[in-house]
């Protein structure tokens, strides 16, 4: 099924695009400011991007899109606006977008643009394979390696571990797990997710006195290549 990301602030507007994209059978997923869509966009393999122009927070649709670009991400990108100007619609599309629809737009529209732009074949091919130093995933079969040898994971494990080797030496914030990994927006403080990790790290280097997966006090954590 063909997934499709909308970032959209307006919780009406998101809610009624992701309804008429599901009707036409599309998977959506939403974000309500730039940062969350940055972070569902990079961490995500979707076919297409819906993304407003104007989003609160201080990242707007111009910069998530332009360091979605930088990050590699080259799923086709649709720019939603009210700014109708020829220049604003040349300034999104240099700035990485594929399409520019201004606002108000039909829903009819909006899918029948969504329908070229994939039939392009601009969606990215997916990676079948994450490496961070000796540790290798293999998203098709769910196979883990560390230095070769097979590593023996629960799902919960799994889908910890490829948030962490799709950011690789980048710090992760628990609420950035809990929202990804878990799927939870508010929670109560917790110990869970230090759980997973203590056995993610006895799995990955049962032999090692120094895991590849660092604890960065008060922040989160980080994956980074061992030595």
């Amino acid at each position: 099924m063909t997934r499709v990301l909308v970032v959209e602030d307006d919780a009406r507007t998101a809610e009624e695009i992701k309804a008429a994209l599901a009707d036409h059978g599309f998977d959506v997923d939403t974000a309500a400011n730039g940062r969350d869509g940055l972070v569902k966009a990079v961490a995500g393999a979707y076919d297409a991007i819906v993304l407003d122009r104007m989003l609160p927070g201080g990242l707007d649709g111009l910069g998530v899109l332009s360091t979605l670009r930088a990050a590699g991400v080259e799923a086709p990108v649709m720019i939603l606006s009210a700014l109708s100007a020829v220049d604003e619609r040349v300034r999104g599309l240099r700035a990485g977008g594929d399409d520019y629809l201004t606002k108000p737009f039909d829903f009819v529209e909006l899918t029948a643009r969504l329908d070229v732009l994939l039939r392009r074949g601009t969606a990215p091919r997916r990676e079948t394979t994450l490496r961070v130093g000796v540790l290798e995933m293999d998203l098709l079969t769910h196979t883990v390696r560390h230095a070769g040898r097979i590593v023996e994971l629960l799902p919960r494990e799994y889908r910890l571990l490829e948030f962490l080797m799709r950011h690789p030496n980048q710090v992760v914030t628990r609420t950035m797990l809990f929202e990804e990994v878990w799927n939870y927006n508010n929670i109560e403080p917790t110990n869970v997710i230090d759980v997973h990790i203590g056995k993610l790290r006895r799995k990955i280097d049962p032999d090692s006195a120094e895991s590849m997966i660092r604890t960065m006090r008060g922040s989160g954590y980080m994956l980074s290549a061992s030595d």
